[in-house]
């Protein structure tokens, strides 16, 4: 083989190598190129605890969207969450959202139990919810209450 055919074949090579690591790094990192796919949704919480930016939303166990953005609400004190859901999930009106952990100790995520009622709009809010459960307080509680019981 000649030495010309075989940087042809290199350079080939090298270019279908990067265009597969592209793909990867679009893929692995959650962009959108090709347009928006999904829908924002608004939960309230009060107590956002662990959650974080990028964290799945699910339904039924199965990931329906991402929470997009974690912020303050200083008139009332909540923790507003947006979160970004897939085009082909509609989420209902009545719905509920609750912060969970993934394991003992995993991380944080966002699950909707569906409702009945009509579907949000997008941008629409979920007005029931229920913040994470804090181990801590749990089990200090347990402790403190426990104690008082033998007395």
């Amino acid at each position: 083989m000649s030495e010309k055919k075989l940087q042809v074949l290199t350079g080939i090579f090298m270019v279908i190598g990067l265009i597969c690591l592209s793909y990867l790094a679009i893929k692995l990192g959650e962009l959108n190129l090709l347009g928006n796919e999904r829908y924002p949704v608004i939960a309230k919480f009060t107590s956002a605890s662990g959650l974080r930016v990028g964290a799945y939303v699910e339904a039924g166990g199965v990931r329906v969207g991402l929470v997009d953005k974690i912020e303050f609400d200083t008139d009332d004190y909540l923790a507003v969450v947006t979160m970004a859901i897939d085009n082909t999930v509609h989420i209902h009106e009545d719905a509920m959202a609750s912060i969970r952990t993934a394991g003992i100790i995993g991380d944080k995520y966002v699950k909707i139990t569906p409702g009945g009622l009509d579907y949000l709009e997008p941008g629409g809010e979920i007005t029931e919810t229920e913040p994470s459960i804090n181990l801590e307080e749990l089990i200090s509680k347990y402790v403190f209450e426990s104690g008082d019981k033998k007395k």
